[in-house]
């Protein structure tokens, strides 16, 4: 069985080696930058394992590329790049209204997601749940390299001209702002930022994160009117200190 050194960690990671570790033996997974010297010395005890990485967030230099030389590290990178480079790939396209999600696989590279791309695939109308999409773009992409790293095809370099780049989130972005933004923009904002910054919201003098909701015509049990004169429906939301619960519970609690 080939052997695989895998650097990630997060949920991309989490998916992506769920597939691999059915078919590949991993010999060490890398989550932390103070993994670095072990992987180096595991790849110096098996030099013909491969390396993988999918969102490890982390700085890889070029002493661990040379390693993995000719093949390189393979990066399960979740967007169409050059598009969309960076930290927050998914979030950014789910921010600006994207309906289309994608994965590529690349040759890791000095420059940030700039290596040559070995294979490309997009998913068209993904419903818009963060978790959901995360699985289905590190699925498909671990899969592809379970069918293809015995015989990979020649890498094919990116278009730099084309290139669109990403942020890492903050708290700051936590705040809902219904006075800036349409309910179906407030919407996008609570799918994105679920996990991290979290979405939130003062209700009844109580800070919350909202959890679940929708944009609708409609005042619904709890909502929030924003600049469009549309609403979001809040489905499920988490008190400051307290455990997450419905709207309907919310108000029972809290709506005196």
């Amino acid at each position: 069985m080939e052997k695989i050194i895998f650097f990630g960690n997060g949920p991309l990671a989490e998916h992506a080696i769920k597939v691999l570790e059915k078919h590949f033996e991993i010999i060490f997974h890398a989550k932390t930058k103070d993994d670095i010297e072990f992987a180096k010395k595991m790849k110096a005890t098996h030099p013909s394992a491969h390396g993988v990485l999918a969102s490890f967030g982390i700085i890889v230099k070029s002493d661990i590329l040379e390693l993995f030389e000719p093949e390189g590290i393979l990066n399960i990178h979740p967007s169409l790049l050059p598009k969309y480079r960076g930290a927050s790939p998914i979030e950014t396209a789910i921010l600006n209204g994207d309906t289309n999600f994608s994965v590529s696989i690349m040759k890791l590279v000095k420059a940030m997601d700039a290596g040559p791309l070995y294979y490309q695939e997009t998913f068209e109308n993904l419903p818009l749940n963060k978790e959901a999409i995360y699985e289905t773009l590190a699925t498909a992409g671990a899969k592809w390299i379970a069918k293809n790293l015995k015989n990979l095809p020649e890498p094919k370099p990116q278009d730099d001209t084309k290139a669109t780049f990403t942020t890492k989130f903050d708290k700051s972005l936590s705040l809902l702002k219904p006075e800036e933004y349409t309910a179906e923009e407030l919407f996008r904002q609570v799918v994105a930022y679920a996990g991290y910054p979290k979405s939130k919201y003062e209700f009844y003098g109580k800070e919350c994160i909202i959890l679940e909701a929708e944009a609708a015509d409609d005042a619904s049990l709890l909502s929030i009117k924003c600049k469009d004169g549309k609403f979001l429906q809040i489905k499920s939301i988490q008190p400051a200190g307290k455990k997450p619960m419905d709207a309907k519970s919310f108000l029972n609690g809290y709506a005196k």
